[in-house]
């Protein structure tokens, strides 16, 4: 049987396209564990940092959103009320249960593309043949750990998203990386279960989100900085409600964006709970690090050029995730080597979704350069789903179906698959 699309993973962009691909009549199947990374990759304790009506995954009626499954759970979901992982986590199970027609929990460890769409081998070696396939693969194929550090074994070095407990740390001397939510939040609670920490980052202070305006407020506050997904303020709203704008804006200017805006910062939720509790060391980056009895020596450099050493005994990097090409390891080495990439190394998608190989769809992290900042959130779910599914339609309109001779294509008349650009 060969299938219309293949959706490869099944985390808040995965389920989201599978849900609008279901609703639009496509002979579908997913594969991917619901929600593993949110499952099995963040520590107990840990808050989402988007606001709770910006962390809907999407279904087409808009039935099955976060506000939904909280009222039904007896859970609060309310504007600058942070909700729990675990909590967003078994709503995305819900979701899936109520907004997808079927989710195989076997992983795909290799997509090869041939004649006629693409095969996609599970993990216990059954091969599905399918005409399109959308990889929504999240973040943990690009986790991004500094150089100097990569050598370490990962008993003395981990990234943040290899943790779902932080347990093993209790009563130890840990030192995170990083600047972000992650390192400060990862902080704050080894703190609080009695793990002496330090937080390395080279900004040359941490940067604190402000609490969110209230909901509801006078009109002209509203109009000079509006509440969006990503924050207030015009341009994230921008950044949140128009990623298919943001997609026109010339290369440079996304790249720059897709660096620099919503840079590393922690919750105002957090910050008491860091302040005067845990180890500060702003402006300082890591220029070696080697293994030494009981743990490991950190020689770092100052942004004046002072060095200075400390020895701990783990690391924890929240270093983020760098999004690349050659990290996308599940494809056939012909097929990923056949991408065209970004100057930053991530690879180019089309207005739909679809990358340079046609009929291979990119959703999530992987397509931030592109669409914006969005896509780093579940904010960016919505918009994806509805996009990517309408390309993967016009895609298949544009294929033969085995078997059967293709029709014309008039480039003028108005139902012609639209082209995809790249």
């Amino acid at each position: 049987m060969v299938y219309d699309l293949l959706v490869v993973g099944a985390g808040p962009y995965g389920l989201s396209i599978a849900s609008h691909a279901a609703a639009a009549g496509l002979n579908l199947r997913v594969f991917g564990r619901p929600m593993a990374s949110w499952r099995d990759n963040m520590p107990r304790g840990m808050f989402l940092k988007s606001e709770p009506w910006a962390s809907n995954l999407s279904d087409p009626a808009g039935r099955w959103r976060l506000d939904v499954y909280c009222a039904e759970q007896g859970l609060t979901a309310r504007h600058a009320k942070p909700i729990p992982v675990e909590a967003f986590a078994r709503y995305g199970l819900w979701f899936a249960r109520n907004a997808v027609p079927g989710v195989d929990e076997r992983m795909v460890t290799r997509v090869s593309a041939g004649p006629g769409g693409f095969t996609a081998v599970a993990e216990d070696g059954e091969e599905v043949h399918a005409r399109a396939v959308a990889l929504a693969v999240g973040v943990m194929p690009f986790v991004e750990v500094p150089q100097a550090l990569r050598g370490l074994h990962p008993a003395l070095v981990t990234h943040s998203s290899h943790h779902s407990d932080l347990d093993r740390f209790r009563g130890k001397d840990v030192t995170v990386i990083g600047g972000g939510q992650a390192a400060l939040e990862t902080a704050a609670l080894l703190a609080e279960q009695g793990t002496r920490v330090r937080v390395l980052a080279r900004a040359e202070e941490l940067v604190w989100n402000d609490v969110p305006p209230p909901w509801e407020r006078p009109w002209w506050q509203s109009a000079r900085s509006p509440h969006s997904g990503l924050g207030p303020g015009w341009r994230n709203w921008f950044y949140a409600e128009r990623p298919g704008l943001f997609r026109r804006l010339p290369e440079p200017t996304r790249a720059r964006i897709a660096t620099t805006a919503l840079g590393p910062a922690g919750a105002w939720w957090v910050r008491d709970r860091v302040e005067g509790v845990v180890e500060l060391l702003p402006g300082h980056e890591v220029a070696a690090a080697s293994a030494v009895p009981g743990g490991v020596r950190l020689d770092t450099v100052s942004r004046t050029g002072a060095p200075r050493s400390l020895e701990t005994e783990h690391v924890i990097a929240a270093t983020g995730f760098r999004a690349r090409c050659d990290r996308l390891g599940l494809l056939a080495p012909e097929l990923r080597g056949s991408l065209a990439a970004l100057p930053d190394g991530s690879p180019e998608v089309g207005h739909g979704f679809e990358s340079s190989h046609p009929g291979l769809f990119l959703a999530g992290l992987v397509t931030a350069s592109g669409f914006g900042p969005a896509m780093r959130f579940v904010q960016g779910a919505a918009f994806t789903a509805s996009t990517l599914v309408a390309g993967v339609r016009r895609r298949l309109g544009a294929m033969p179906v085995a078997g059967t001779v293709p029709a014309p294509v008039d480039g003028n008349r108005s139902d012609s698959p639209a082209p995809v650009r790249h």
